[in-house]
């Protein structure tokens, strides 16, 4: 009897931050990948962030990474507020899937990152309605920062991507990276740092995962419209799972999970709607993995499940909701 072929051992690919690997601020299905890769493979997607007006000066004592530059300088099209690397393509996704991120590693790519604020954004647009950019210090060997406020802020970083997403139905044409939606996108979650699975349903053949819009802290909210942004190089395993998987055949809507959460999401521009589809999707997500019925879990989530305000500031707000591993399965 001849023996079963052996799978081929995964991969590892990286895809540097040049002009022609990026794309500035819209996600869009009919974008050509810049790389396809086979389901399981590790892909290690270096990502830089900042316009020439959040940037420090080139001449300064803060050095701009030269790819950064080069990105500001290549005439990339600016069409939103991110600069996202991708897309990639995992062999034999098809809309209807579901694509499995892995966030194994997230590596710092600069010694300083910015944050700031501008008039007709924030949280608080009618009362800071001026424009004020910080650019703060990064200790990489440390992994701290320096905020310039107050005599000096250390703060420990956590990085995570603030943009994770596929590319969204071909009908739906471009979208700014400003929006999160049922593709991903810019979910600003803090949860989905290192060693955090994002599961995404995919809408387009290929799947097209980019990521961008590095952070190396925020907090619940990022109520002024920045965390602390920064390059980040992340290193992401893609896994397809045909149909959604046995678990999640009928996922419709981005959800995470780390060590210790299973995490639901609900996103909209009214916050309430934003809460509701949060605990829509950690109720439909209780029962398909136990059983419960809805009404059982309904009243679960009002006990043990921690929902959080994940950002008031891209249009589309977040919630996100935070079930304890071990309690149910």
């Amino acid at each position: 009897m001849a023996k079963a072929k052996a799978a081929p051992k995964p991969k590892t690919h990286k895809v540097e931050a040049l002009p022609e690997n990026v794309r500035w601020g819209v996600f869009d299905a009919s974008f050509p990948p810049v790389i396809t890769i086979a389901s399981g493979d590790l892909v290690v997607l270096e990502c830089v962030s900042g316009g020439p007006e959040q940037v420090p000066p080139r001449d300064g004592k803060l050095k701009i990474p030269p790819k950064l530059i080069a990105i500001q300088d290549g005439g990339v099209p600016r069409l939103g507020p991110h600069i996202i690397t991708g897309p990639v393509a995992v062999e034999g996704a098809e809309p209807g899937d579901m694509l499995r991120v892995d966030i194994e590693k997230i590596e710092l790519g600069a010694d300083w990152g910015f944050c700031g604020f501008r008039p007709l954004g924030g949280t608080l647009p009618e009362e800071f309605d001026y424009r004020r950019v910080l650019h703060i210090p990064v200790d990489r060997k440390k992994r701290t920062c320096e905020v310039p406020m107050g005599g000096g802020i250390t703060l420990p970083l956590s990085p995570f991507f603030g943009v994770m997403g596929v590319a969204p139905p071909l009908d739906w044409g471009q979208l700014s990276t400003k929006e999160p939606r049922m593709h991903g996108g810019n979910l600003d979650n803090k949860e989905c740092g290192e060693g955090a699975t994002l599961f995404l349903p995919v809408h387009a053949p290929g799947a097209l995962f980019s990521a961008g819009d590095g952070h190396g802290v925020q907090g619940d909210g990022e109520v002024c419209i920045n965390a602390l942004e920064m390059c980040l190089t992340g290193h992401f395993r893609l896994t397809l799972e045909k149909g959604g998987g046995k678990n999640d055949p009928l996922l419709k809507y981005p959800r995470a999970e780390t060590a210790t959460h299973y995490i639901s999401m609900g996103m909209h521009e009214d916050l309430d709607i934003a809460m509701k589809q949060a605990l829509k999707e950690m109720i439909g997500f209780i029962t398909s993995r136990s059983n419960l019925s809805a009404a059982d879990a309904y009243q679960l989530c009002s006990l043990a499940v921690d929902f959080h305000v994940t950002q008031t500031v891209n249009g589309e707000k977040g919630v996100h909701g935070m079930l304890r591993k071990g309690l149910l399965f």
